[in-house]
């Protein structure tokens, strides 16, 4: 399949209560790489198999939560036309330009009815993985904590997400690929779109306050990895939500944790693969305990609840 439009998720940037405390946790507990920090004070990570120079940024603020969530484009030209079609859906758009953000390129950033700032991207700094483009090894040596291949999708909360969808769908080509239904059978309670062969790159979830952040996920090759970060969160006393457990949705395999701050982070391995030529999945209100948990076949009230 050729992907032409928008390829991954490419940044987050979170906001921290105490930013030396989460530089601690996010390198030496997951496993992440420090590749820079800039003149706001802001630190910039990415994963071990990420090419790109950063693909989580911290800041220090006075609460937790998400300030915005990029998505990488194929080229100069189709950032250009993505914003073209978001202005045509009455979207207004604004120019970040290049350099605002260490190693990355100018950015398109844009508010969706959810309250979440969104920006797409073309140009960011290719720094590699370690390993080379000639022979390259299996892994590099070094790694620390959970060590995670890569930042893998977001989950949003916020209202309004029937015309959130409607722009994501029709501006920059996300699919929908599973929904929750809630009692009346006809609302959406949750939706999660692709634009790659992922089964999510994002999701959205039906909530009164707008702009919350419900997590970021980081992920992992294998469900014995999974378990292996489960084992680190113990080892560093990390608060876990929820797992090692099983998505019905997506047939993800989670654990759900918390960093210093607040924020709610997931350690994610498997999902199936998705292609334009498959119907979209539907989970009943009935049966959303087994979607969201399978082995538990209950949802959990924290889950639910805590946002940030």
């Amino acid at each position: 399949m050729a992907m032409t439009g928008v390829l991954r998720p490419g940044h987050a940037q979170l906001r921290v209560l105490d930013l030396e405390e989460a530089v601690h946790f996010y390198t030496e507990v997951i496993g992440l790489k420090e590749t820079g920090r800039d003149a706001q004070g802001r630190v910039y990570f990415k994963a071990w198999d990420e090419h790109d120079h950063n693909s989580v940024v911290l800041r220090q603020a006075e609460r937790a939560g998400l300030d915005f969530f990029g998505f990488k484009v194929l080229d100069q030209a189709t950032l250009d036309l993505l914003e073209q079609g978001l202005q045509r859906q009455g979207i207004a758009t604004e120019r970040i330009p290049a350099g605002e953000m260490l190693g990355t390129g100018e950015r398109v950033r844009f508010a969706v009815p959810t309250g979440h700032t969104l920006e797409l991207y073309a140009d960011k700094e290719r720094v590699g993985n370690g390993l080379g483009l000639v022979n390259p090894d299996a892994w590099p040596d070094g790694l620390k904590g959970m060590a995670p291949t890569r930042m893998d999708h977001c989950l949003l909360y916020g209202p309004d997400i029937d015309t959130t969808r409607s722009i994501m769908e029709k501006a920059l080509d996300f699919a929908l690929v599973e929904r929750v239904k809630l009692e009346d059978g006809e609302t959406d309670l949750a939706i999660w779109l692709t634009s790659s062969t992922k089964a999510h790159d994002i999701a959205f979830v039906r909530h009164e306050e707008p702009g919350k952040l419900h997590h970021v996920a980081f992920k992992l090759d294998t469900w014995e990895q999974v378990l292996r970060a489960a084992d680190i969160m113990s080892k560093n006393k990390v608060s876990i939500d929820i797992g090692p457990t099983r998505h019905g949705v997506t047939r993800g395999l989670t654990i759900y944790f918390f960093d210093p701050s607040g924020n709610r982070l997931e350690t994610f391995c498997g999902g199936y693969d998705w292609y334009p030529d498959m119907d979209t999945i539907k989970w009943t209100w009935e049966e959303v305990g087994k979607g969201i948990f399978y082995h538990a076949r209950q949802l959990n009230d924290r889950f639910l609840s805590v946002v940030s």
